[in-house]
């Protein structure tokens, strides 16, 4: 029988430099040497030896929806939107209510912003 674990995201970004500095200062994420190439591409550490990799992809046509989103674990939700609000960083619940976080029917509270790509992050604090 296999098993897997979750390993890294990638994501194609207009500008590398941009999206690398946009996730240090939303996330607080700590870049790491991309170790599988020599590329532009660079790695950000999600904790646990997860990763998030950002491919730069100046001309490509990046399409985004809520749906297709990527979520992060918190244990205080309601200090990173302070957090959020002090970089001035709109937030939405899932039926896109400006600023208005969402808890869900198993008592999950989240909130969904988007990075300088249009990409959607859910933030939670699924503990």
């Amino acid at each position: 029988m296999l098993t897997f674990s979750f390993n890294h995201i990638a994501l194609s970004v207009k500008d590398v430099d941009e999206a690398v500095e946009f996730y240090k200062k939303v996330l607080y994420l700590k870049e790491i040497k991309n170790t599988a190439s020599n590329s532009k591409t660079r790695w950000l550490s999600l904790g646990e030896n997860k990763q998030l990799h950002l491919i730069p992809r100046p001309n490509a046509e990046i399409k985004t929806n809520k749906a297709v989103h990527f979520a992060l674990t918190t244990a205080n939700v309601s200090l990173f939107v302070s957090h959020l609000n002090a970089l001035n960083i709109e937030y939405t619940d899932w039926l896109d209510t400006p600023n208005k976080d969402y808890v869900r029917k198993d008592g999950i509270k989240q909130v969904y912003f988007q990075d300088p790509n249009g990409y959607w992050v859910e933030i939670n604090d699924d503990f």
